[in-house]
């Protein structure tokens, strides 16, 4: 079975120990932010194949029905194999961005507004993402602080990027 990227990030954060859904999705997002980390249902959805597969095994009931699931030994085979292969192609996507392309289409009111707008996001998750990197840093976990750091490279630019579209 080939990996899909839900299920590569699940087993990734299960190399760093046992961890329910729940957890599975915070760790993800947390690390991942500018990938836009993974959703529940994403989540949810592929703990059952990955157990079938037998490259995660569940652990005992819990707390509100939750099983801390750990990865096998094909697991982290499975991953290692995703891991060292192709990157394929890359795509971030923003919602500013694809709607000032049609600026021309446009008020200006309607591009100050969201020039505005999405600099004030992008400023207040430059500020989450420099502290989860810090935070990261301080925990040693080097690689997570370099995806967040990723992160940081990415609003910096954005908002750089904001400063220099023609709003008038």
């Amino acid at each position: 079975m080939g990996l899909n990227s839900t299920s590569a990030v699940i087993l990734g954060v299960l190399h760093d120990g046992a961890a329910t859904g729940g957890e599975i999705v915070t760790a993800a997002s947390r690390r991942l932010t500018a990938q836009g980390g993974v959703t529940r249902s994403q989540v949810y959805r592929e703990l059952p194949g990955l157990a079938r597969d037998g490259y995660i095994k569940a652990g005992k009931e819990g707390a509100r029905s939750s099983h801390p699931y750990s990865i096998t030994a094909s697991g982290r085979k499975v991953f290692a194999q995703w891991a060292s292969g192709s990157n394929g192609s890359d795509s971030v996507r923003s919602q500013a961005v694809l709607r000032l392309g049609f600026g021309a289409h446009l008020s200006t009111k309607q591009r100050r507004e969201i020039v505005a707008a999405a600099k004030q996001e992008h400023e207040a998750a430059l500020a989450a993402h420099r502290r989860d990197a810090a935070e990261l840093k301080r925990a040693g976990d080097t690689f997570g602080a370099v995806a967040v750091e990723f992160a940081v490279a990415y609003e910096r630019a954005l908002i750089r990027w904001l400063d220099s579209v023609p709003t008038a």
